[in-house]
């Protein structure tokens, strides 16, 4: 059984604790919590084991969070610990997980260097698997390097272009975003995209563009790949089809739809961890291919970072149970 512990539980923290509680071989030992908030209680309410800090113990007692103890203790009941705190802050984590010998997962927001290895699991799982750290790459270089290494089945890839459409923030996040601009995310090229996705296929020719837009929903990406020889569209759909953690869109062109269809689905929070990829968008002219794509950046991380547990612990394979456990799609949605 795969100890795990939580460093931080909002928005992917919280996601990844209740992953973790779905799988038959990990037992989440507890979660850190900085801010006796909604999340905390709901923690509590569900016999979540909360761990702060020594200064911050009085004010989650004085709101009645029940606390278990100081963070480093829980640090010390884990063989692996979930980075999920903001970014920039898993860095200064770091050099504690390594004085305990803990294994941990950090996450995108992190610069690559804070590990051993950027981790995407249909790309290299295999790299990670027995590494002391990992980084799972952020939920828009996820996206891009899923549809990517599923594309490497048809052929081989020699240059990949794309626009990506950010969303301004996450649905909680009241005081951040464009209230009535779309922002050059930055005005140069590339973005940082395509040098995070460099991070795991290192020879990749590879420019993206950015721009965030006014909306909290989701992502959405354009992609146009050049492959080395002419491809075959029903291949490329055959192969999107047929991947886990890619879904295939139909009779549904926005963000807002695929929000509600999530849940009309009973996905909890909404949540669409596949890579939604809208099927009329699926084109192929001479040697390049153009789609677009949806990603839910709330979600879209949640089931590599129980790979990338389990990769860490020498693990070698995880994809199907994780899949299976959190009820990830694959073929034709909805």
């Amino acid at each position: 059984m795969i100890r795990v512990a939580v460093n931080g539980y909002g928005t992917i923290g919280k996601r990844v604790a209740d992953a973790v509680l779905k799988q038959p071989d990990m037992r989440l030992v507890g979660i850190t919590k900085m801010t006796p908030n909604f999340e905390s209680i709901e923690a509590m309410r569900r016999g979540i084991k909360i761990y702060t800090s020594k200064e911050n113990m009085s004010l989650f007692r004085s709101k009645g969070v029940e606390i278990h103890g100081e963070v480093e203790e829980l640090f010390r009941d884990a063989d692996v610990i979930v980075d999920a705190t903001p970014n920039g802050v898993g860095a200064k984590y770091k050099q504690l997980y390594q004085s305990l010998g803990k294994k941990a997962v950090f996450q995108g927001g992190e610069k690559a260097d804070v590990a051993q290895v950027s981790f995407s699991a249909l790309c290299n799982f295999n790299e990670a698997l027995g590494k002391d750290t990992a980084r799972v790459v952020s939920c828009n270089t996820t996206g891009i390097l899923r549809v990517i290494c599923t594309s490497m089945h048809i052929g081989e890839i020699e240059k990949v272009r794309g626009t990506i459409v950010r969303r301004a923030a996450d649905l909680k996040e009241v005081k951040k975003g464009p209230i009535n601009s779309i922002v050059a995310d930055p005005a140069s090229v590339p973005s940082h995209h395509a040098v995070d996705v460099k991070t795991v296929l290192k020879g990749l020719d590879i420019v993206t563009a950015a721009v965030v837009a006014p909306t909290n929903l989701m992502h959405l990406h354009t992609l146009f790949v050049t492959m080395k020889e002419p491809p075959s569209k029903d291949k490329l759909m055959e192969e999107f089809a047929n991947t886990s953690r890619i879904v295939l869109i139909r009779d549904i062109s926005s963000t807002a739809e695929l929000f509600e269809a999530a849940r009309d689905y009973g996905r909890p929070r909404a949540d669409m961890p596949e890579v939604m990829v809208f099927a009329d968008s699926i084109s192929v002219n001479s040697k390049e291919i153009t789609f677009m794509y949806a990603v839910h950046q709330e979600s879209i991380v949640v089931p590599e970072n129980i790979d990338a547990i389990r990769a860490l612990n020498g693990v070698n394979s995880s994809m199907e149970i994780t899949n299976q456990t959190l009820g990830i799609l694959k073929g034709v949605f909805p």
